[in-house]
């Protein structure tokens, strides 16, 4: 298992559906919730990393909290986002956290992009992995924050 000083393993789509279906691995996407449901990994948890606000996206000051209070420590968790960038930085916190069994999924949902927007890695959506825009009960984030009251 991973200390918070081990880079955190990061995984192609198809691995991090692979750690899904056959490896009991939980997803939890950490987009904001309008991302979210813009279209997610069909199955995933929504724990925003950031949040929308009016001068631009902001941490969510209750990530932490939320994640310790709906999954265990030791709970196998793929992270991902819209396009890695947050999922990786959510990894790492987690890992400094002591969540043990956490990996990220790079390109996250739409895909990697370079500094001119261009697309590096495809995600999840591209190839073609299960996807939805409504999330399965108790999988959103209120549902989520909720149970960590």
């Amino acid at each position: 298992m991973p200390t918070s000083d081990e880079p955190v393993r990061r995984l192609s789509p198809r691995e991090a559906f692979e750690r899904v279906e056959r490896d009991a691995h939980l997803y939890v996407d950490v987009s904001s919730v309008p991302e979210f449901d813009q279209g997610h990994p069909t199955g995933a948890y929504n724990v925003p990393l950031r949040e929308p606000g009016s001068e631009g996206p902001r941490d969510n000051a209750e990530f932490l909290r939320v994640m310790r209070a709906c999954f265990a420590a030791d709970a196998k968790l793929v992270l991902g986002c819209r396009t890695g960038q947050r999922s990786l930085e959510a990894a790492r916190l987690l890992q400094h956290a002591g969540f043990r069994a956490v990996v990220e999924q790079r390109a996250g949902f739409s895909g990697a992009r370079g500094a001119f927007g261009e697309l590096i890695e495809p995600g999840w959506e591209a190839a073609g992995l299960p996807s939805a825009t409504v999330a399965e009960a108790g999988h959103d984030y209120a549902a989520l924050l909720t149970r960590a009251m």
